[in-house]
């Protein structure tokens, strides 16, 4: 289901990775040199990478995964590079096109189509494996459990996110953060606590299949994201 606000804020992240930052989150993304604050949130990128694909099977051939929010689609090559068939989806045509560049020089035993889209597109089919990192960490928790209730229909064995943990340290950046004009800023995280999102996958019978799995919190300087995994019992 999309709701009003999940529009709105769909609609302002599209326009902050396709446009206002596009040169910033290419440059982030890529080996180019960065200042420190960035060089933080690139680390902390990394082993949040690196932490949701440990938590995929090492071998993926014969799996489909779908890449929720892909951005520049470093997740998807190293999927693909285990043998998953990735369909890799984002909102901004920039960040797809990046993808598509950075895509030519690698191969593997798998493969990736990378496409511009709504993860929520219910056309999109059916996944083994659903990963979205920091794709959520813009919306509210009713929005966050709107989401994952249409990814986790479609999904076999195991669903990965990330989300914005709701810590002290962080909330006092995000109260910072908000007192900024809003045309200097990107869109606000959204802080949720893990045992809201516990409580509420537990009480909703939309992931009556599901138990949540491992779950482990990156904290990199300004980089401060939680995994989580969904598992189908």
């Amino acid at each position: 289901m999309r709701t009003l606000s999940y529009l709105e804020r769909r609609g302002e992240l599209e326009i902050y990775f396709d446009r206002t930052a596009a040169d910033a989150w290419a440059r982030l993304t890529s080996t180019a040199p960065v200042g420190r604050i960035r060089a933080t949130v690139r680390a902390g990128r990394n082993e949040m990478r690196r932490t949701l694909l440990d938590y995929l099977p090492r071998d993926l051939g014969g799996e489909r995964l779908l890449d929720a929010g892909c951005g520049t689609g470093a997740l998807s090559l190293e999927a693909a590079e285990r043998g998953a068939t990735v369909l890799a989806v984002d909102l901004s045509p920039t960040m797809i096109g990046l993808a598509h560049d950075r895509t030519r020089a690698r191969t593997g035993p798998g493969r990736v189509e990378f496409r511009v889209g709504d993860m929520l597109d219910p056309a999109l089919g059916e996944f083994d494996h659903i990963v979205a990192m920091d794709s959520l960490i813009h919306y509210g928790a009713h929005d966050v459990m709107e989401v994952l209730a249409g990814l986790a229909a479609r999904t076999r064995r195991s669903l990965l996110f990330t989300f914005a943990p709701r810590t002290f340290l962080l909330m006092a950046m995000w109260t910072a953060g908000r007192l900024f004009p809003r045309k200097n800023r990107a869109p606000a995280l959204e802080p949720i606590a893990e045992t809201v999102l516990r409580r509420c996958v537990a009480r909703d019978p939309r992931f009556a299949g599901f138990g949540v799995g491992r779950t482990r919190l990156i904290d990199r300087g300004f980089y401060k994201s939680q995994a989580m995994e969904l598992v189908r019992r």
